[in-house]
């Protein structure tokens, strides 16, 4: 059952999202070659813990960090460990905290150093399909429009959408109702309503879909082996339209990155 939430509810989620927000823009300033991905995990643990929050994928399933940190071709779910990151690789950091009650859950892709064109271009693309599925998040139209609209963004430049793993409604739970999938007919699926909180996040493969899913329950990988991109943003529907509860605002800053993307979907509440 999809569990709407009041307006004093997706304040204190937009605490929550901004929290991860931060803790990304924290990291940005951190990621380089030469250091480990484990190095990031202490990074963000110590940030969250001051910030008086909880990690919120410690300990989650069993999962051991407070981040999943994906290389190149892992998908999603990377473990943090000693392996040093390179000049070219790219990097998905997916964080999520709990504060006041509610989950934060967002993710981004991070370029390390040059990287080649054609992986900045996968990247490029799924952060603009990210956006293409948030622009549908209006009262009224159904989780498939999201879907269909990520997907037809990728598809046609040939990339690959991954089709077993979703995005998620979002609340005092990490994961609720509705599954958001990145690949969808549109006018199918739950019809959208004021008060929705999802988690929307492109998965997005340079080649084919498939994925492989490795024996330690948890690191997904490309089949092909090539490289992998997510974008993730919170989004709720408040007036019947999309607004943002999580910004890349901090990452753009730590980066140097001039950009407008979310300047639709922002709204003091």
């Amino acid at each position: 059952m999809i569990q709407l939430k009041t307006i004093d509810e997706l304040r204190l989620m937009k605490e929550s999202a901004r929290l991860v927000s931060k803790t990304l823009g924290m990291l940005a300033k951190e990621i380089k070659p030469g250091i480990t991905t484990l190095y990031l995990d202490k990074l963000a643990h110590d940030f969250i813990k001051d910030h008086g929050a909880e990690p919120a994928f410690l300990g989650y399933g069993g999962f051991p960090n407070s981040l999943c940190i994906s290389p190149n071709e892992q998908v999603v779910h990377g473990f943090p460990n000693n392996d040093v990151v390179k000049e070219g690789d790219v990097l998905s950091v997916d964080c999520g905290v709990i504060l006041n009650g509610f989950v934060g859950d967002h993710a981004y892709t991070f370029e390390i150093g040059e990287v080649k064109p054609e992986v900045k271009k996968l990247l490029q693309v799924t952060k603009e399909s990210l956006y293409k599925g948030i622009e549908q998040v209006v009262r009224g139209k159904r989780i498939g429009d999201i879907s269909h609209a990520i997907q037809t963004h990728c598809e046609k430049e040939g990339y690959g959408v991954v089709r077993e793993l979703v995005g998620h409604g979002l609340g005092r739970k990490m994961h609720e109702d509705p599954q958001v999938p990145n690949y969808g007919r549109q006018g199918s699926g739950k019809i959208i309503k004021d008060g929705l909180a999802i988690a929307i996040e492109p998965m997005v493969n340079m080649g084919t879909e498939k994925v492989k899913f490795h024996n330690d329950g948890w690191t997904v990988t490309t089949l092909d082996n090539m490289p992998s991109a997510h974008f993730e943003h919170d989004v709720a529907v408040i007036n019947g339209k999309p607004v943002l509860l999580s910004t890349f605002d901090y990452v753009y800053e730590a980066l140097g990155i001039v950009s407008d993307e979310e300047k639709q979907f922002q709204l003091d509440f």
